[in-house]
């Protein structure tokens, strides 16, 4: 069992840089493809990033590429979601994944959800 608390949400302004943390506790955090979905009002949710177990490779959505970095440092059970240039439709809960499929792209390849953290961008 892996269970995935996520941190560093809140209200900011368009333009504005925010840096989401998920620890990780539970089995051998490098095992473990992570990455982060994000659901918006009335919306579906939908990925965002992910990536390799080692960090040696990742995966964006084209919605945030070249916005949005996600890393990890196995040493500390912590996988980030730097998101820099923020937009009002950035505005979502966003939650931390993690699972054993390679880089997907898809809520079904993830066994392991956090509770989400709420992003907010005001224009």
């Amino acid at each position: 069992q892996v269970q995935l608390v996520e941190s560093g949400g809140g209200l900011v302004q368009a333009g504005d840089s925010l840096r989401l943390s998920c620890a990780a506790s539970g089995r051998t955090f490098s095992n473990y493809v992570m990455g982060w979905f994000r659901q918006a009002p009335g919306k579906e949710r939908e990925f965002v990033a992910t990536i390799s177990g080692t960090g040696s490779s990742t995966r964006y959505a084209g919605s945030v590429k070249g916005r949005f970095t996600i890393s990890r440092d196995n040493a500390k059970r912590t996988v980030y979601l730097q998101m820099n240039s923020l937009k009002p439709e950035d505005t979502a809960v966003y939650y931390c994944v993690g699972g054993q499929l390679g880089l997907a792209v898809t809520t079904g390849d993830y066994r392991y959800w956090g509770q989400g953290t709420q992003v907010t961008v005001s224009s």
